[in-house]
């Protein structure tokens, strides 16, 4: 039966189906027929029909949302058809991302303590449906993965099934005899209207509507996280520990001159802000396939703690804060040391970040799916906080701290990759998602990364014997004492990663490992007593 320019509703039991034509331009139902509807008497004694949503209700994100983020990631292309999309309206929007993309239903955030509720009803007879505004293609796969519900009632290409059009539907489908479940503003409507008003992670938006129309929910269905400490762990606060990079120039140098202090502490600034950015864009173009590892589906925007659209927010306040406080260093320097401002480079430490920047998106877009190119890529990001240091400060970068930063992070970022592979190979995998590297590959990367990290220690031995060191150092015999310590960690961290210990950040290791902590406290005791 041709239904273009109509909303079709389905309702199976028994092996019938009853139909109802929704004109996308009257918005008036219209009875249509599938199959004959048995003639039954409605029982007044049952419980209301429940109808449930999907996005922010059923499951804690947008598909929507999700699905852009679907196609950013594997057809980026294709996002300059979404004005051309969105100009033919959200429902063609949404019929057009559903066909573009292939959303995994099977690992969305649901709502685990409305799914044991809806478990409950379905073994109870009761019949339910999912309502949602998400196109009918989407929201009927979801209930193929479910397996809960009577029936779906969602949008198609010309009918956007949202607020006043879904309590239409409602209506004329069940009359005033059903329940809601809901979660945003748009949902008050239906809310107001039916017999039993439920909410799942109302917004706050939602609360104080219902509280001013005097509507008591019959049941909450609450799955949140304190939306600071998401934060927190979206923005990944912890990483800003790799960003005191920015100081090691001006610290090996023995440079200790105010404006010099203050202009690398606004680099540390410009840098967390802006790193912190770029992980929220790699969190949500990695969404699916996050949502497929047993620890990473716990990131705020994989699990649905946070909104696609407040990540979006913040990435463009941090980027700007980020480059506010990058055009302030050469300021700072001139106001607090104007002596060495002929040293500076005004717009270099600008330079750096914008190519920090830069690659790291592409790492994100690109390149942490290349074998080999993605472990070089992230430890010349290393690297690079460490030569926009230099920048910021005037202070160059000698070969030798160049060098060993190349070794050194090198292993790092191999390490990484390695116990990222042990992991998967702990759960019986064979390939990383989104990755280029297969189990097979586990002792090759051992190979690659131990042996980078002790050329680091060569370097760094070769380095105690030359003259620039002895320029800077009064006793630098004290310094061969560095070399078993590093030789320690850097065998330890291997071993711990072997032994599938390690978690598979390197960073989040040396800052929470009491012995790395320990042996940190005495690298720096070390270098102190050199001086």
């Amino acid at each position: 039966m041709p239904c273009e320019g109509f909303y079709l509703f389905v309702n199976w039991r028994q092996n019938s189906c009853n139909t109802l034509l929704l004109d996308s331009n009257s918005h008036e139902l219209k009875e249509g027929h599938c199959l004959p509807t048995p003639d039954v008497a409605p029982d007044t004694t049952a419980p209301p029909v429940l109808c449930v949503d999907l996005d922010g209700t059923l499951v804690k994100s947008d598909t929507l949302y999700d699905s852009a983020l679907v196609l950013a990631r594997h057809r980026p292309a294709a996002l300059l058809n979404l004005p051309r999309w969105l100009a033919q309206g959200k429902a063609a929007l949404k019929q057009h991302l559903t066909s573009a993309v292939q959303l995994d239903v099977t690992h969305l955030p649901y709502n685990r303590e409305l799914l044991q509720y809806l478990e409950q009803q379905q073994a109870a007879g009761r019949p339910i449906y999912l309502a949602t505004a998400a196109n009918s293609v989407l929201a009927q796969r979801v209930a193929d993965h479910l397996g809960l519900f009577t029936g779906v009632l969602a949008s198609d290409r010309n009918v956007n099934l949202a607020g006043n059009n879904k309590l239409l539907a409602f209506q004329s489908r069940f009359g005033d005899n059903f329940a809601y479940i809901g979660n945003a503003l748009l949902d008050l409507p239906l809310l107001k209207s039916c017999q039993q008003p439920m909410v799942a992670n109302p917004t706050s938006r939602l609360r104080s509507a219902l509280h001013s129309a005097g509507i008591t929910p019959v049941r909450t269905f609450t799955e949140e996280v304190s939306p600071l400490k998401a934060w927190l762990k979206a923005i990944r606060l912890h990483q800003w520990a790799k960003n005191t990079l920015v100081f090691l120039p001006l610290l090996l140098a023995h440079a200790w001159a105010p404006g010099l202090l203050a202009a690398a502490f606004l680099a540390f600034l410009s840098f967390g802000l802006c790193a912190s950015a770029t992980y929220i864009v790699n969190d949500l173009l990695d969404l699916e396939s996050d949502r497929q590892h047993p620890r990473k589906r716990l990131r705020p925007f994989a699990s649905g703690d946070l909104s696609v659209l407040s990540g979006i927010f913040v990435v463009v306040l941090f980027l700007a804060a980020s480059l506010t406080l990058a055009m302030l260093v050469p300021r700072v320097i001139a106001e607090l040391s104007p002596q060495l401002l002929s040293s500076i480079k005004p717009h270099y430490f600008l330079l750096w970040l914008s190519i920090y920047l830069v690659t790291t998106l592409a790492y994100s877009l690109r390149l942490k799916r290349s074998v080999l190119v993605d472990v070089i890529v992230l430890s010349g990001l290393y690297t690079i906080r460490i030569i926009a240091g230099s920048a910021a400060t005037g202070v160059a970068v000698s070969t030798w701290l160049g060098s060993f930063s190349i070794f050194f992070f090198l292993s790092l970022a191999f390490v990484k990759r390695f116990a990222e592979l042990e992991s998967l190979r702990e759960r019986g995998g064979a390939q990383a998602s989104g990755r280029g590297y297969h189990i097979a590959d586990i002792e090759q990367l051992r190979s690659f990364g131990s042996a980078s990290g002790y050329a680091s220690v060569v370097v760094l031995t070769l380095y105690i014997s030359t003259l620039d060191a002895a320029q800077l150092y009064h006793h630098t015999r004290r310094l061969w004492l560095l070399v078993p310590v590093l030789l320690l960690w850097i065998s330890r961290l291997w071993l711990q990663a072997a032994r599938g210990q390690l978690n598979e950040d390197p960073v989040v290791y040396a800052i929470t490992d009491r012995r790395s902590l320990l042996m940190g406290v005495l690298v720096l005791a070390i270098v102190l007593s050199a001086l």
